[in-house]
């Protein structure tokens, strides 16, 4: 390199001014040119641009899309997933396995920037019939299931089963109800007790005339209501307490009237009812609807409703401790129909056989 040139380039060094700050020729300021200076970038990095990128990611991603036993994961229309229970045969019961099924097919949906909005429906001839007392799936859920962070599933005395409960039912059905994008739930014939928080977990309510409602937790299991304490905010003060003193059935008209669901139709209209007002909030801005369901959960949030599901939620767990003493089991069994009430006992006798001849 010559001498005289390496002095020039010493005696002006590179410009390090912000480029807003720059001029280019003849004084004029100098404009960014955004698109060519990320390309320019990714060729510098050896990448190829990808316009599409995060929904190239995802398509190459969905193969490994967990595979569901319980549950069905489907598109019916553009920009629309359905998550379907598909346990018929026990009428929807939700143990761990669908649980967790569900979670991650929420989860799912909502990582899919081509899905606007999520349904919410069951196989079969009924909705949902609440937690699945049968005990078939393993109780406790593992570490690699669990969304939380409480743990200690196996702790002894009720630390375990209290750990449990806000893990399979508190948290995982408020981070259902906080999912970013609408949910719509598609309810025909019977709910009963765990599946209302179900249903309540959805931004809408779509329900067959048929379908009713119960949460017989108070009335028959002696517990104070489900873990998802929404029912006063769902209908009213005064109807919630009767609903849950007498245990009685809430129809679906009844439920209408009372702001718990939003529209009812004919049984043999619900799929496609359902499907209609989803691919209608589907066409709207969807981080709009992400921005109108974050202030409306709020709102509710700001009234208390998080607090008074917390305290609800202790007072459930006492009434779990009562029946434990008394009953020698978190529910109070001698209510319950004589065909649960019998594969109940059955388990106890077989987890006091086991302990048994652990001590020995």
């Amino acid at each position: 390199m010559q001498p005289g040139r390496a002095a020039a380039v010493d005696r002006h060094p590179p410009d390090t001014r912000p480029l807003s700050g720059r001029r280019g020729r003849h004084g004029k300021p100098f404009r960014r040119n955004i698109a060519r200076e990320r390309k320019e970038l990714d060729a510098r990095l050896g990448r190829e641009h990808q316009v599409n990128s995060s929904n190239e990611r995802f398509q190459r991603e969905e193969a490994a899309m967990p595979e569901y036993t319980q549950i069905l994961y489907e598109t019916p229309a553009p920009h629309v997933a359905r998550i379907v229970m598909n346990r018929p045969d026990k009428l929807n019961a939700q143990g761990n396995v669908m649980t967790y099924e569900i979670d991650a097919a929420f989860k799912h949906a909502c990582h899919d920037d081509d899905i606007h909005v999520i349904i919410l429906a069951g196989a079969g001839k009924h909705f949902n019939a609440g937690h699945d007392l049968t005990f078939e799936d393993p109780v406790m859920p593992t570490e690699k299931q669990a969304i939380g962070m409480w743990a200690q599933f196996d702790a002894p005395g009720w630390e375990g089963g209290y750990a449990r409960e806000k893990e399979v039912y508190l948290e995982i059905t408020e981070r259902w109800r906080n999912a970013p994008k609408p949910t719509i739930a598609e309810v025909q014939g019977a709910v009963v007790a765990g599946g209302n928080m179900l249903v309540w977990a959805c931004d809408l309510v779509m329900c067959s005339d048929d379908a009713r409602f119960r949460d017989n937790t108070a009335s028959e299991m002696g517990v104070p209501g489900v873990e998802f304490f929404q029912h006063p905010y769902e209908l009213g003060v005064r109807k919630a307490k009767e609903w849950l003193f007498t245990g009685d059935w809430l129809s679906a008209a009844e439920a209408e009237r009372r702001g718990m669901v939003n529209h009812v139709v004919a049984r043999d209209e619900l799929p496609a009812r359902t499907l209609e007002l989803a691919e209608k909030i589907a066409a709207n801005n969807p981080f709009t609807m992400k921005l109108v369901k974050e202030s409306m959960n709020k709102s509710q949030d700001l009234m208390g409703r998080k607090h008074a599901m917390d305290a609800a939620f202790a007072l459930h767990q006492i009434g779990h401790m009562q029946a434990l003493l008394v009953h020698g089991f978190p529910i109070d069994i001698t209510r319950l129909h004589p065909s649960l009430r019998a594969s109940i006992e059955q388990m106890k006798n077989a987890n006091a056989d086991l302990a048994a001849k652990a001590s020995v």
